[in-house]
């Protein structure tokens, strides 16, 4: 008998990624199987063009990755007004409170060999700047957050369970956390993420093997930047739904993320880009329903949304 293979088992591990790609037996709380995520919105008028390009092509938008250089970039009025268009269009927003590590002084991440130490919070001053940056990103109303670093994680959730933060935040676990398998899906779920990234280049049978292991919404690239990996998934975007349920599908093309998420980044670009994305929305909801009409797609502002309180 294989004695590691009976280990997992009891764990409530497979051996082996799920090959069988079983249909998720799971789904968002309106009886959906999928819902879009736009990453990079970065200022207001890239809100607006979002907004205008989505009501232009009638196509729903449930989930905006926002100021992926760092919300502390946004003046204090910059941020109550992406929360009261958000709250309008009643869009979910995920905040990236303050520059990751690759904008701040820590520069070992972003040399040649630094980058696989992880982009994690370097020391508790800078944790405490965090803390600060989405206390103020709450004072005006927004109520999600995305999370890079598993320690952070852990103060927020303590944090939301004592009413330090509100009870109604939810955290999103980044793609940049590296976690890829069952065991990590099945840990970030234990301390209290409500959705997570994995890594961007998974399988169909390793996004099944931990769909397995945790209910939990996970995120799934349809496009990514070139400089990591520049591709496209629309023509996978049903079996993805079907396997994955709860899913996001997640947009994000581009060049590369230091050149589009530096504060100094061309607005004009961004802004093409914002409708590009939303264009990728259209083409994959067409996908889906030429390739599994029995496929469904929340329709636009779902009640479990995490949706600004301005």
């Amino acid at each position: 008998m294989d004695v590691i293979k009976q280990a997992l088992e009891r764990m409530g591990y497979a051996a082996e990624d799920a090959y069988d790609v079983p249909s998720s037996p799971y789904r968002f709380p309106d009886g959906a199987h999928y819902r879009n995520e736009v990453s990079g919105i970065e200022n207001v008028a890239n809100l607006e063009v979002l907004i205008e390009e989505s009501e232009k092509r009638n196509v729903p938008v449930h989930r905006i990755i926002c100021t992926v250089r760092g919300a502390t970039l946004l003046t204090n009025s910059e941020l109550r007004t992406f929360a009261r268009l958000a709250a309008e269009k009643k869009y979910e927003i995920i905040m990236t409170p303050y520059p990751s590590r690759a904008w701040d002084t820590g520069r070992m991440y972003i040399t040649p060999e630094g980058y696989v130490s992880g982009m994690r919070i370097r020391g508790m001053d800078n944790t405490y700047r965090v803390l600060k940056d989405i206390e103020r990103c709450i004072e005006a109303g927004i109520r999600g957050f995305l999370v890079t670093d598993e320690g952070l994680l852990t103060i927020l959730v303590q944090m939301r369970a004592e009413g330090v933060l509100p009870k109604d935040v939810v955290f999103k676990v980044s793609s940049f956390t590296g976690h890829a398998s069952p065991a990590g899906a099945r840990l970030l779920k234990q301390l209290g993420a409500n959705t997570f990234n994995p890594l961007a280049d998974l399988s169909l049978p390793m996004l099944a093997s931990i769909r397995k292991a945790v209910d939990i919404p996970i995120d799934v690239y349809m496009t990514l930047v070139d400089s990591i990996g520049g591709y496209h998934r629309f023509l996978e975007a049903a079996e993805i739904a079907r396997v994955c349920a709860p899913v996001y599908f997640k947009f994000e093309p581009g060049r590369s993320e230091g050149e589009l998420y530096k504060s100094w980044a061309e607005p004009g670009y961004l802004n093409f880009l914002t409708r590009e994305k939303v264009r990728q929305v259209q083409v994959t909801m067409e996908w889906i329903k030429r390739l599994n009409p029995e496929i469904i797609c929340s329709t636009a502002g779902p009640e479990d949304l995490a949706v600004p309180k301005p």
